[in-house]
């Protein structure tokens, strides 16, 4: 007798992508809830903490009284509503809004709150692959619950766990899950499937794929492709000629919302980094003392890193950024792994001699790569600090 095969249907696949809404603005508010419904961005250095008074009330800073080169980090929502986004210059978003309110970034308190929102999704749907601080890819395609009731259930932990409420976009892949996580925030909770392409995806720009950055844009836009709708309908030998075999056909596969890719629960980090931009240039040799404790506070920190992520590097690297926005970088590979900050700053500092500093600087970054997790027999060189200029940038 012979043997019938049975074909079993496709699991059907459920990928979440949760984004926190305007989250370092949203940890702020919870620091100073009378700023709510206020326009308010966080960005520059710590000089312009709010002041407070003995009668329990604060003065906050306004973008109108500041003075320097610093860039807005994030912003509330109505802030947004006045032109102010991430990585606009402090400077230009004081002539939009004037009177905002002005916080300085509190990374330790957004790292707190990423912990506590991705230990409480965590606790619900495991699968998940961080994408930064404030989002994350969630593989929902085991889960037995229904999607909606799941989906909400994870946005009501997120909550309780951290005071704050997140976006989620729910969708058969990555790519559209990001989309739709973004369609109806804050505290949206969208869900797709292939079916809703046409008229939830097609209508929006080309922009808003992942993927797709301004340069691209305008390049599609040439072509007389503004919105997904007109790239899924492009003819894709024209987008194979304009962008190259393998782009060109990326773009007709994800304006038809084709995407395999797999939600990775486990990556390694390449390298691992800290740097600053100053709030004014600094001169080599003028300012040494302030650019030596930059440098040696650069290190620590990223040593700080490396340690309480249980990694070491063999590769030290630095990054320059001088007055005209030109930039340097250097890499010296060390003997033996380290996660030691004098050892980081002496590498580091021998590749600042190779560097002629005919500008004044506006950047100085530290990386470390070739990274390796840590164990018991790792050694860790030790070297002396000395003088940033004496031990490394030589004379400038």
């Amino acid at each position: 007798m012979p043997e019938i095969i049975v074909n079993a249907p496709l699991k059907t696949r459920y990928v979440a992508h949760l984004d926190m809404d305007a989250f370092y603005a949203s940890v702020e508010l919870l620091r100073y809830p009378e700023l709510r419904g206020r326009a308010v961005a966080i960005g520059g250095g710590s000089d312009h903490q709010p002041v407070l008074h003995a009668d329990g009330s604060r003065t906050y800073a306004t973008l109108r009284n500041y003075v320097g080169r610093g860039v807005i980090t994030t912003s509330t929502y109505e802030a947004r509503a006045l032109g102010i986004f991430s990585a606009m210059g402090i400077m230009k978003a004081a002539k939009l809004a004037p009177d905002a309110v002005l916080l300085p970034t509190d990374f330790e308190a957004y790292r707190h709150y990423s912990r506590l929102f991705k230990t409480a999704v965590a606790s619900i749907a495991p699968l998940i692959e961080d994408r930064g601080i404030d989002e994350i890819y969630i593989d929902l395609s085991e889960q037995t619950e229904p999607i909606a009731l799941l989906a909400a259930r994870i946005k009501k932990a997120v909550n309780d766990a951290t005071g704050l409420s997140c976006s989620i976009g729910v969708a058969p892949n990555k790519l559209l899950a990001k989309i739709c996580s973004d369609l109806e925030k804050p505290n949206g909770l969208t869900i797709l499937s292939h079916a809703d392409l046409a008229h939830r995806i097609w209508p929006l720009s080309v922009s808003k794929i992942n993927g797709i950055g301004p340069k691209s844009a305008e390049k599609l836009a040439l072509l007389n492709i503004r919105t997904i709708a007109e790239l899924a309908h492009a003819d894709t030998g024209v987008l194979q000629e304009s962008f190259g075999s393998s782009y060109g056909a990326w773009l007709h596969d994800v304006a038809h919302g084709i995407d395999d890719r797999p939600v990775v629960t486990h990556s390694e980090p390449k390298s691992i980094s800290r740097e600053t931009t100053f709030e004014r240039d600094l001169h080599a040799s003028a300012d040494r003392t302030t650019l030596t404790e930059i440098f040696t506070r650069l290190c620590e920190r990223l040593a700080g890193d490396l340690q309480r992520k249980g990694y070491v590097g063999r590769t030290v690297g630095i990054k320059l950024r001088f007055t005209d926005f030109s930039a340097v970088t250097r890499d010296v590979t060390l003997a033996s792994m380290t996660d030691d900050a004098m050892a980081i700053r002496r590498a580091a500092a021998e590749c600042l001699r190779r560097v002629s500093f005919h500008q004044k600087l506006r950047l100085l970054g530290v990386r470390v790569s070739t990274l390796e997790k840590k164990n018991a027999t790792t050694e860790s060189p030790s070297a002396a600090q000395g003088d940033l200029f004496g031990d490394g940038m030589g004379s400038l």
